[in-house]
């Protein structure tokens, strides 16, 4: 999985930041890591240098293999907050999303759920 920071003119991307977002979001999606390619990071400060109880954003981007992308957004007082809420979000969406892929998968397959037995494959006495 591969994540992409981009910042707007108000926040300095520097290396640190981008290790920290890089760990925060690693850590929050690390269970659906084998189902996304790329999680895109943009971060920006809504009041331009302005203090503010709300105004810094992060929007995150999941992109799935073969599905279309998974986006979220979320404001809070800082960076960390903002990233945090919003890959705690984005865990929420790939859970939802890809467990409904799974439960639609095997309603559709044919075969049995884990721990049933079609009945032709029951041995009688």
């Amino acid at each position: 999985m591969k994540i992409q920071l981009n910042t707007d003119v108000n926040i300095d991307g520097t290396e640190a930041l981008a290790a920290q977002v890089s760990a925060t979001v690693e850590h929050a999606l690390e269970h659906f890591a084998e189902h996304i390619t790329r999680v895109e990071v943009h971060l920006s400060d809504e009041n331009a240098g302005k203090s503010g109880q709300r105004d810094q954003r992060c929007m995150l981007e999941a992109r799935l293999e073969g599905r279309q992308p998974l986006a979220v957004t979320d404001e809070a007082a800082t960076i960390e907050q903002a990233v945090h809420g919003a890959a705690k979000k984005l865990a929420r969406l790939l859970e939802s999303t890809l467990g409904r892929l799974r439960d639609h998968r095997e309603q559709t397959s044919g075969l049995p759920l884990s721990g049933t037995q079609p009945t032709w494959m029951r041995l009688t006495d």
